[in-house]
């Protein structure tokens, strides 16, 4: 075990992010969960203060949250290089397998309705809720926070998309300027400056000139994987919300060029749904499904690259500016409200997707019970939850 603010080996990061790829089903709010499990309380590389922050900086930035805050992670403890062993280690697992399904693997055509699926979701509705309760204790402690995490539910809920996350932010930044003004919050430990402002400034560059450069190619071009990487570079640039928002954006860029039928399109979102790890390693199905053989294996990687780019270009070019804004008197009493917020952010889609898509029956609700109970009382790695829900799942459609 390390604590905060010291370094960690390369092959360290990517080994512990390689086992959250091939472990971590559920789609990013169960991957949060994961997250908290193995480095709040189990590792201590962060505290629930610093977690929330990386949270709420993943929130406010396009691209695949939960995929920036495991890059966040990974350049915390050994800088750019830790964000991209911590971004192979995660995405890398999910990637190989829809590269493979693309090729013609059948094993998941029917995934969406296996029954260890169903497990999995379980797995993941316990997990959540467990990491929840854990932030719910730490980061909305008193009636004021906890009334801005109920808040934060009650406007997701009733203002579904991206629209209704940004106002729970909204609100959270308001009444933590308004109540915390005063107070001084505790920080949590400060960030490591492995990247420094430099850097970041430089990170941000690369970030607007690649998409204006891809941009103005793909207008000169006409080959299609060349303005397919620019349509899915655009996607990871511009997207607010995760996978599942991110998906209506990459129909528009294969399927109505005839690039992919909508038949394939719907199989590779059904893969991605049963894999582990993110949502967007979909792009590596897009992009070998456009080619065969060897110029399909590149371009799936290609692609890869292309759709998780913007969003580690961008998290890791505001980093270095986070500790130094998260100091200012202002800035640490919004924080506090936001982290607030985030709770109930995690709290609302606890309810939906997660219990709305996990729990049919009085059964479902009483094995998530169980692996809630597991986790939060009896310690169990979340791995081997999932494994045991997983198994279960598949029995009872048996």
């Amino acid at each position: 075990m390390t604590g905060p603010n010291q370094k960690t080996s390369l092959s360290g990061i990517l080994l512990i992010f390689l086992r959250l790829g091939v472990t971590s089903f559920g789609g990013p709010t169960a991957h949060i969960g994961y997250y908290r499990e193995a480095f709040v309380k189990r590792r201590q590389w962060l505290t629930d203060q610093t977690f929330a922050d990386l949270l709420a900086v993943a929130q406010l930035l396009p691209g695949p949250t939960s995929t920036q805050i495991a890059m966040s992670i990974g350049a915390l403890r050994a800088g750019v290089p830790g964000a991209v062993a911590a971004w192979v280690g995660f995405c890398m697992p999910s990637a190989v397998l829809m590269i493979a399904f693309a090729f013609g693997i059948a094993t998941f055509e029917q995934a969406s309705t296996a029954g260890w699926l169903a497990g999995l979701k379980l797995a993941a509705l316990a997990v959540v809720a467990n990491a929840v309760l854990g932030m719910a204790r730490t980061l909305a402690p008193d009636r004021e926070r906890a009334t801005i995490a109920l808040a934060a539910v009650a406007t997701v809920i009733l203002l579904p998309g991206i629209l209704g996350q940004l106002a729970a932010i909204a609100i959270g930044v308001l009444a933590g300027i308004t109540l915390f003004r005063t107070e001084t919050p505790n920080e949590g430990g400060a960030l490591p400056d492995l990247i420094g402002r430099r850097a970041g400034t430089l990170l941000l560059s690369v970030f607007v000139i690649v998409l204006v450069a891809l941009a103005l190619i793909a207008q000169l071009s006409d080959v299609p994987w060349v303005r397919a990487v620019d349509g899915l570079y655009r996607a990871g640039a511009l997207v607010f919300g995760g996978g599942h928002v991110v998906l209506p954006l990459l129909e528009a860029v294969v399927v109505p060029p005839g690039w992919l039928d909508q038949e394939t399109f719907v199989a590779g979102y059904g893969a991605a749904q049963a894999l582990p790890g993110p949502i967007f390693a979909i792009a590596a199905f897009l992009g070998a499904s456009m080619a065969s053989g060897l110029a399909g294996l590149a371009l799936g990687f290609a692609c890869l690259v292309a759709i998780f780019l913007p969003g580690f270009l961008l998290v890791l070019g505001v980093l270095p500016f986070w500790g130094a804004l998260r100091g200012k008197k202002a800035v640490r009493a919004a924080l506090t409200g936001v982290n607030a917020a985030v709770v109930g952010l995690l709290g609302a889609a606890l309810y939906d997707p997660v219990w709305t898509t996990a729990v049919a029956t009085p059964l479902d609700f009483a094995l998530a019970l169980a692996g809630f109970v597991a986790l939060n009382q009896w310690r169990v790695p979340s791995w081997a939850v999932v494994i045991v829900l997983a198994v279960f799942g598949g029995l009872i459609a048996a």
